[in-house]
């Protein structure tokens, strides 16, 4: 071929040849409001160590929240995770010993004033209400009407607890029967608060 017309072709880009460094100026550059700047201008690296745990700027202070946001969360799981195993080696030695084992019931953000909840316990057949007064008091009973066990329905603005069966009232207060056939209280669930958990701990069957 001639040179004539190998001169007719563009010549060949070598692959292997440097961008040109003029494209840099594409590159985005970093947010001024986002710069790490000391006062006397000089690097993080020559800071005193101090100025880590008091920043003055944008990214230290969101550095040094998330750092304190994880140190909260990592030591709020460990207690929750020592509470739990706690709750499991005492509910191990109560039923040893022939006692009601611990369970969660519900947390206080789940239970307004003036609310009920209800639950089983100390097995899956066993119903029970747990109950936090107008006054922001909690108190839990057996659902089992003490005559004939029928399921009772706590009635919070009339302070009493009724069984529809045969029309028996038991005072909300105390468990104890006020009208009907009923002649025994209520049972009693035990309640222990632990920081905002609610947990049963026991039942107390009452003849008087």
């Amino acid at each position: 071929m001639s040179d004539s017309m190998r001169g007719d072709r563009p010549a060949a880009v070598d692959a292997r040849s440097p961008v040109d460094a003029r494209i840099d100026i594409l590159k985005p550059r970093p947010d001024a409001e986002q710069m790490t700047i000391a006062p006397d201008w000089r690097p993080m690296d020559q800071q005193p160590v101090w100025r880590a745990d008091f920043p003055i700027d944008v990214p230290q202070d969101q550095y040094v929240e998330r750092r304190e946001f994880m140190k909260f969360m990592v030591l709020t799981s460990l207690a929750l995770t020592v509470g739990q195993f706690w709750i499991v080696a005492q509910n191990w030695w109560r039923r040893r010993r022939g006692l009601s084992e611990i369970r969660r019931i519900a947390s206080l953000d789940q239970l307004p004033v003036g609310g009920l909840v209800t639950f089983t316990y100390p097995g899956a057949q066993d119903d029970c209400v747990l109950i936090r007064t107008r006054d922001d008091a909690l108190l839990a009973y057996s659902q089992r009407c003490t005559h004939l066990s029928c399921a009772v329905r706590p009635r919070l603005e009339e302070d009493v607890i009724h069984c529809p069966c045969h029309e028996g009232y038991f005072d909300l207060r105390s468990g104890r029967p006020i009208a009907g056939p009923p002649r025994r209280p209520l049972d009693l669930v035990r309640l222990q608060v632990r920081g905002s958990e609610i947990y049963a701990t026991g039942i107390v069957a009452r003849t008087v």
